[in-house]
């Protein structure tokens, strides 16, 4: 496990903590502003980030790590405070322009989007991350390694501006006076994710609000104009799979559809929305409604519990899968990962009530007890743990009881 999946590993119960004291503020305060569905799948989502990230590293670290050994032009110490502090003000002003081309670049927003797709905006929205985004956002950070930045402290300073944002993704944090002018808070992060025509693409700064109001894209979070979160073609889906593909696939199938050889191309680079006006014309999208509903399928308490339970579960396998992740072989970590995203892609669909997504679950339950003492214990266990193997019999055993209980009840449609 590397620096980043440790302490992110060891950051998850911090999180949980915060997310659950937030719940409880909110609902002291009378705030609906957490639903069921809505939270798993961005922490499903954020899961999914993590998994995928292990797949990744020659991207995000390894091209670094080559760059700043054969191109840097200085050779900066690692052991200078100086050296930290502008690793940190370069990477957040590097991130700045990352997170402004993730809105103003449709293949950038193809793997930004994700963030945005809540139509709740709470601290597990800050854990909705993207499983595509290392694809290309390692350019935008080359600069560091190419004036010497060392491999160790590019790492840190990456860490620090992600889990700084963590916090500024709530709504029981007001205003802050003149923080709010200089670094990125509650109020300027809340302005963000906002769709109304007044905050869209604005307030890009991840620690500091300062580059905004530098480059003209700050504004102002206004209470006679509260915001409305989500995305301007809603997801309206707990697939997380189809949340980290929708934008690529709209754009893919515009592209085909294009007739010039220059809209195919163009689609990609062009601000998100663009399309090319004869497939516009062709296949026209509704418009924007700000006063849409939430999406919200309905669910019985009993299924909603169901869901957080099997989460719960998965999430401590995620968090076993990223401890193998140095050891393990590379065809063990791809079993583990199927398994993990064809888990919460199923629960995804569960949660939105779809038959399809209890087949699907029932269909895992059954391969979760089957594997331990079919496949000599689990993904990256050299020797077969009885213990386990029979609480994991047990428990797929119980909730597949469960779960066809609520079929007989007709909770689930397709």
């Amino acid at each position: 496990m590397n620096t980043q999946e440790l302490v992110i590993t060891w950051a998850t119960p911090v999180f949980f903590i915060l997310i659950g004291l937030e719940m409880w503020l909110a609902r002291r305060r009378g705030l609906a502003i957490y639903r069921s569905g809505d939270a798993v799948n961005s922490l499903a989502l954020g899961v999914i980030s993590q998994i995928v990230a292990v797949f990744t590293k020659v991207l995000t670290i390894g091209i670094y790590a080559w760059c700043v050994e054969h191109l840097a032009l200085l050779q900066l110490p690692a052991d200078r405070v100086w050296v930290w502090l502008a690793a940190l003000l370069l990477y957040d002003f590097l991130y700045y322009w990352l997170h402004r081309g993730g809105h103003e670049i449709n293949i950038l927003w193809a793997a930004h989007v994700v963030h945005h797709q809540s139509e709740h905006y709470n601290l597990t929205t800050a854990l909705r991350q993207t499983a595509s985004g290392a694809l290309l956002s390692w350019i935008f950070y080359l600069p560091m390694a190419v004036l010497g930045i060392p491999l160790q402290v590019f790492v840190v300073v990456a860490l620090i501006d992600l889990l700084y944002q963590f916090w500024v993704h709530t709504e029981l944090v007001g205003r802050l006076g003149w923080y709010d002018r200089v670094f990125c808070s509650p109020s300027n992060h809340r302005a963000h994710h906002a769709v109304n025509d007044r905050y869209l693409d604005r307030n890009y700064g991840g620690i500091l609000i300062l580059w905004d109001r530098l480059f003209g894209t700050f504004i102002e979070e206004d209470d006679g104009d509260p915001p409305v979160y989500g995305t301007r073609a809603p997801l309206r889906s707990w697939n997380p799979l189809w949340a980290n593909t929708e934008v690529y696939w709209a754009t893919a199938r515009d592209a085909w559809y294009a007739r010039r050889w220059r809209d195919k191309l163009l689609i990609w680079i062009k601000p998100p929305g663009w399309r090319p006006p004869d497939v516009a014309a062709r296949f026209p999208k509704p418009a924007f409604d700000i006063r849409r509903e939430r999406f919200a399928p309905p669910l019985p308490r009993g299924v909603v519990v169901y869901g957080l339970a099997q989460f719960a579960v998965l999430l401590a396998m995620a968090t076993h899968f990223l401890s193998l992740g140095a050891s393990a072989n590379l065809p063990v970590l791809l079993a583990y990962a199927g398994y993990l995203l064809a888990s919460l892609y199923g629960l995804g669909l569960l949660m939105e009530g779809r038959a399809t997504g209890r087949r699907l679950e029932l269909a895992r339950l059954l391969l979760t007890a089957l594997i331990p003492w079919f496949g000599h214990g689990w993904f990256g266990m050299t020797h077969p743990d009885f213990g386990l193997a029979l609480a994991l019999a047990l428990w797929s055993m119980l909730s597949m009881l469960a779960l066809i209980h609520k079929e007989r009840l007709g909770v689930f449609v397709d």
